[in-house]
């Protein structure tokens, strides 16, 4: 997803209007499905922070798996970031490991504020930093491509 204020991870950019999000023109790369899943989650926020990030992928989800959902997400975040002129912002392996996190934790017979009080750690922005040394999520590699954790594996396979 976005990098996120921790010690071991970039400092995080200021969190984006939602209606800036919601509202702007959809560029061809990204999938509609995006845009419907960010309306959703964006419907009468004024921001789209950490919370609706992880919402947001939580539905991907659940409505398409954790395969498509990551393409999905990864696709739309990418398309987001160029759109507003910081492509750079955009982040393989953060985009990725969130995904991967919220997927292990994924049930089909919960609705997201049942999910959210069962997972609460997945609200913790610096949970990233648990799997991962400091620096790991700095280096250029893992902004371009997939790093695994190199601290500790993610808990629970994704169903």
């Amino acid at each position: 997803m976005t990098p996120h204020d921790t010690p071991h991870t970039p400092a995080a950019p200021a969190s984006i209007p939602a209606s800036t999000l919601a509202a702007a023109p959809e560029p061809a790369a990204a999938p509609a499905e995006f845009t419907a899943l960010m309306q959703e989650v964006t419907a009468g926020a004024e921001r789209f922070d950490h919370r609706r990030h992880v919402h947001l992928t939580w539905l991907a989800v659940r409505r398409h798996g954790r395969a498509a959902a990551l393409t999905l997400v990864a696709d739309g975040i990418r398309a987001t970031a160029t759109r507003a002129g910081a492509p750079q912002k955009f982040h393989v392996t953060m985009t990725r490991a969130w995904v991967e996190l919220v997927a292990r934790h994924a049930t089909d017979d919960e609705d997201f504020t049942a999910f959210a009080d069962r997972h609460p750690d997945l609200f913790d922005k610096g949970l990233l930093a648990r799997h991962y040394r400091p620096g790991t999520l700095t280096d250029d590699r893992a902004r371009t491509e997939w790093v695994e954790p190199d601290l500790k594996p993610f808990d629970r396979q994704p169903s």
